[in-house]
C-alpha cells in the first residue's frame, strides 16, 4: 500500500492551480468596486471561502485512491442526474436558467459537478468495452451516456454548460480508438443543428446568406427536406446492408446528418429562450442590436481593446466600475483582467493554463492504466473547452454562451469542480511515482 510522499506532490500543478484562484480573487474583488472606489459587493469574500474549501477537496481527491472511484461511478453519475431532475422541478432560477439548488444565497450547481461524474462512469464504460468503441452501436451508446445529461441541462435552459459535454466525450471517445468517421459524424451533426436553429433569427435580422438562409429558416421546406433526408437515409441503409456497396454508406451518412441536425434543431428552438438563440445571431453581427444582445460582446471587447499592452492598472479599470460590464464577476471577469492588466495579464493567466494543460498530457501521457488515461483526458477536455470559449466570448470570436472561466470566475461549483479535476489529476500522477 503506498504512503503519502511529498516526492509525489506534483507542487508544479499545484501551485499554478493556486495562481489562478488568488488571481481570479483579486478581480472578482475588482469587479465589486464602482467608479467612485467603493466596494459594492462582498463577492470576493465568499469565493476565498469556496477557494479554501476546494483546496481541502483538492488534496482529499489527490491521495485518495481515486481507482476507488470507478467502482462508485454509476452511483455518481445516477445521483447526480437525480439532482439534475430535482432541480428542473424546484430549483432556483437565475439569469433565467432553473439551474440551482440550495437557500436564499446559499446554492450549489449541479451541472458542474456533472461533468466530473459524467468524465468518471464514462471512463468506466470505455475501458470496460476497449476497442469496442470502434463499433457503432457501443459508440452511441458511450454518446449516450453524455448526451442525456445535455437533455436535462438544456431544459433548465442552460446552453453553455450542456456544451462541455461534447468535447468531453470526443477527446475521451478519440483516446479510447473511436473511428474518426464516428467522431465527425457527431462534430458534423453539433455545427449543424447550430446553424439550423439559428437560420430562422439570422434571416429576420437580414445578416445575409440570401435565397439559402430564406430556405433554412422556412418552417415547411425544412419539414419536406426532413422527410426527404429521412427517406434517402433509410434507402442508403437498405442499400448498404444488402449490396454491400460503400457509396450507399456513405449516402445513409451524410443524410443522417442533416435529418438528425433538422432534428435537434426544433428540439433546441423549443427548449433554448429567444435571448439565447439571439446570441448566436449577434456574434455573426453585433451591431445588429447594440443596446441589447449585442451589448456584452461590444463592452467586452472595449475592455479588452483599452487594456493595450500593460492594461490601465490594478482597480483603474472603467467598464467593470462603470458597471458596462455584465456578469463582469463570473462570464466576462476576464474582461476586467485584460483592461487592468492588458495583454501582459493575459499572457500570465494563459501561461498558468497552458503550465496546467502541458502537465496534465504529461500525467496522462504516462500513466500506466486505461481507466487514469480517460479520466485525465476528460478532465483536460473540460478545462480546455471552459479557458477557449469563455476568453473566445469575451474577445468576441466565440458566441456567448454563459460558460465560466474555471479557477477564476466567481463562483463554488464551477470552482470546486476545477478543484475536484485537479485533484485527480494529482491522484493519476502520483501513482506513477514508486516510492
Amino acid at each position: 500500500m503506498k504512503q503519502f510522499s511529498l516526492a509525489a506532490f506534483d507542487a508544479v500543478l499545484f501551485a499554478a492551480t493556486l495562481a489562478l484562484v488568488a488571481i481570479g480573487v483579486l478581480f472578482i474583488y475588482s469587479s465589486g468596486v464602482n467608479a467612485n472606489g467603493l466596494l459594492v459587493s462582498r463577492e470576493f469574500i465568499r469565493q476565498i471561502v469556496w477557494g479554501a474549501t476546494g483546496i481541502v477537496l483538492l488534496l482529499f481527491l489527490a491521495f485518495f485512491n481515486y481507482a476507488n472511484l470507478r467502482n462508485l461511478a454509476l452511483y455518481l453519475y445516477a445521483a447526480n442526474l437525480l439532482l439534475l431532475l430535482v432541480t428542473l422541478a424546484i430549483g432556483r432560477q437565475v439569469n433565467g436558467a432553473r439551474s440551482w439548488l440550495g437557500i436564499g444565497e446559499l446554492g450549489v450547481q449541479p451541472s458542474e459537478f456533472m461533468k466530473v461524474t459524467t468524465i468518471l462512469f464514462l471512463a468506466t464504460y470505455l475501458t470496460g468495452i476497449g476497442n469496442g468503441i470502434r463499433e457503432l452501436p457501443r459508440f452511441i451508446l458511450g454518446f449516450l451516456i453524455a448526451l442525456v445529461p445535455v437533455g436535462l441541462i438544456l431544459l433548465q435552459p442552460d446552453m453553455g454548460q450542456a456544451l462541455v459535454f461534447f468535447p468531453i466525450f470526443l477527446i475521451m471517445a478519440y483516446v479510447g480508438g473511436a473511428q474518426v468517421r464516428h467522431l465527425f459524424f457527431i462534430i458534423a451533426i453539433g455545427l449543424l443543428t447550430i446553424i439550423l436553429a439559428a437560420s430562422p433569427s439570422l434571416a429576420a435580422r437580414g445578416t445575409g446568406g440570401g435565397a439559402v438562409m430564406g430556405l433554412l429558416s422556412d418552417a415547411d421546406f425544412m419539414k419536406y427536406l426532413f422527410l426527404a433526408a429521412v427517406v434517402v437515409a433509410g434507402l442508403g441503409f437498405l442499400g448498404w446492408r444488402s449490396l454491400r456497396r460503400r457509396y450507399f454508406y456513405w449516402i445513409f451518412w451524410a443524410a443522417a446528418i442533416f435529418a438528425l441536425s433538422a432534428a435537434g434543431s426544433i428540439a433546441v428552438r423549443l427548449v433554448l429562450k429567444d435571448y439565447q438563440i439571439m446570441r448566436l445571431v449577434i456574434f455573426v453581427n453585433p451591431k445588429l442590436d447594440p443596446q441589447g444582445a449585442g451589448w456584452n460582446i461590444i463592452q467586452s471587447t472595449t475592455a479588452i481593446g483599452s487594456g493595450g499592452f500593460a492594461g490601465k492598472g490594478f482597480l483603474q479599470g472603467t467598464q467593470s466600475h462603470y458597471r458596462f460590464l455584465p456578469q463582469q464577476s463570473t462570464d466576462f471577469l476576464f474582461s476586467i483582467l485584460a483592461e487592468e492588466w492588458g495583454f501582459l495579464g493575459a499572457l500570465l493567466v494563459f501561461g498558468l493554463f497552458l503550465l496546467i494543460l502541458l502537465r496534465g498530457i504529461s500525467i496522462v501521457w504516462a500513466s500506466r492504466e486505461d481507466y487514469a488515461t480517460m479520466v485525465g483526458a476528460g478532465i483536460l477536455a473540460m478545462i480546455f473547452f471552459h479557458v477557449v470559449v469563455n476568453a473566445g466570448m469575451a474577445m468576441g470570436i466565440m458566441p456567448v454562451t454563459g460558460i465560466t472561466l474555471m479557477f477564476l470566475s466567481y463562483g463554488g461549483s464551477s470552482l470546486w469542480t476545477a478543484m475536484m479535476g485537479i485533484g485527480i489529476l494529482m491522484n493519476i500522477g502520483r501513482r506513477r511515482i514508486r516510492y
